[in-house]
């Protein structure tokens, strides 16, 4: 009687797994899914239902079986529930309570890709590559980063503590209090009569309206600006369209970003228009490799035009796009949709965007590498790069040739040897050239 019982409810359970998946399958018009696979998952619910030393209930079981599908894909897709999802829409805004602090996955641990500027965690001196294994004492092993996030988040003037492993030195605690974190995106300010300095850092649904407002307040200031510097550094990235928007202030025509995923006719094309705020001033992009997703957009595509010298170190290389894909009210799953290609066709993802001009943060060595250094490639379950591994290659030999400089008593030696170069281009730039910032166009 009881293998009877047991039979009847995981042919119950069966008809209703495979009918979640039906409409998938109609509109992604893929292959039904295998049989005795999905016999064997309702075999190990049934038995965990039945068999685990606590009572559990099926709507967890069910929410844990979607956050391990999602969890095995890669380190960007998840299920977000409750106040993860609140969190998540929040991040696109702006303001949320928390730490500030954009976090992923590595080796089962929480990996800071960035903290974000002027912040708590950014004060504090939390740094990207840093490990995050406890807060509040509690292990972070195999926690998913949404879920570390909302421990992180709470009421504004409550402290966490979280222990940070760091290379080369002892795991030590932080504690840090929490804060509306309420970001202004975008930054701007005068470094010397006619060169401007535009800190950008991340890309929220206005961020491109705010870059476009500094743009014109610096040239309604400063009437003859001889050199632009925007700062993409420890930037995680954010909405994809205010990567476009960004660009678009800089070029008037051509492709900025285009997408590819499998879903047919969801493939996305990004061009720039000619409502472009500051289409010639030479500029120079810094990036290192806390520059991700939404940064790299904006680096590649300013590369690939020509339209920017790209300084500083491989950026993170987080080339793919995550579409949030409601469930119900409460529910939905982060699902990583597509690839994004520069205007070129090169693929960032697990290879980043090659400065052409590498400039460290202090003396580095060709071949040295800690914990901050980590990125996409280095993540577990990682989506591999679209181009060949031939090309690959050859970004790679780029970077090992790195340019080895000596310590300069400056409080930012990047953004000094980019102000440096914006000098040299005007100094060799013949008076009647007017003020016209494109260079080569990259075409590998």
């Amino acid at each position: 009687m009881n293998s009877l019982r047991s039979k009847y409810k995981s042919l119950l359970l069966l008809a209703f797994v495979s009918s979640l998946f039906v409409p998938l399958l109609v509109h992604a018009q893929q292959k039904p899914l295998p049989l005795d696979e999905v016999r064997m998952f309702t075999e190990a619910l049934d038995r965990i239902r039945m068999s685990y030393v606590e009572e559990i209930d099926d709507k967890t079981l069910l929410e844990n079986a979607i956050r391990g599908m999602l969890a095995g894909l890669d380190p960007h897709s998840a299920y977000v529930d409750g106040s993860d999802l609140g969190a998540l829409q929040e991040t696109t805004t702006g303001e949320f309570g928390g730490l500030g602090i954009e976090v992923g996955r590595e080796d089962g641990y929480i990996k800071v890709i960035s903290p974000i500027d002027d912040t708590p965690a950014d004060r504090a001196g939390i740094q990207a590559g840093d490990l995050i294994i406890q807060i509040d004492g509690k292990p972070l092993r195999e926690m998913q980063p949404e879920e570390a996030a909302g421990l992180m988040r709470g009421e504004p003037g409550t402290a966490v503590t979280i222990t940070v492993a760091r290379d080369g030195v002892e795991p030590f605690d932080l504690t840090i209090v929490r804060e509306v974190i309420a970001i202004a995106s975008v930054r701007s300010r005068i470094l010397e009569p006619g060169y401007a300095y535009v800190r950008i850092s991340q890309f929220r649904v206005n961020t491109g309206g705010e870059l476009e407002e500094e743009i014109e307040n610096l040239y309604a200031d400063n009437n003859d600006l001889k050199g632009m510097i925007v700062d993409l550094r420890n930037n995680p990235g954010g909405v994809l369209q205010a990567s476009v928007k960004v660009v678009d202030a800089f070029l008037n025509q051509g492709r900025i970003v285009y997408t590819e995923g499998r879903l047919e006719g969801r493939d996305m094309s990004f061009s720039a228009n000619r409502r472009t705020v500051a289409p010639e001033v030479p500029l120079v992009v810094l990036i290192n490799n806390g520059s991700a997703s939404a940064s790299e957009i904006v680096a590649g595509a300013l590369q690939d035009h020509g339209r920017a010298i790209i300084m500083g170190t491989r950026s993170f290389g987080k080339g793919s796009v995550q579409t949030v894909l409601p469930l119900d009210e409460e529910r939905a799953i982060k699902l990583t949709t597509s690839l994004y290609f520069t205007p070129n066709g090169r693929s960032i993802q697990a290879q980043g965007i090659v400065p052409d001009i590498a400039v460290g943060d202090a003396f580095v060595t060709r071949r040295s590498r800690n914990v901050s250094q980590f990125n996409e490639a280095d993540l577990p379950g990682r989506l591999d790069n679209a181009n060949s591994d031939e090309e690959a290659r050859d970004q790679n030999d780029m970077t090992e040739a790195l340019i080895s400089a000596e310590e300069v008593l400056v409080t930012d030696y990047p953004l000094n040897e980019a102000l440096n170069v914006l000098k040299g281009i005007n100094a060799f730039r013949p008076p009647e050239a007017g003020t016209s910032g494109t260079f080569a166009q990259r075409n590998d």
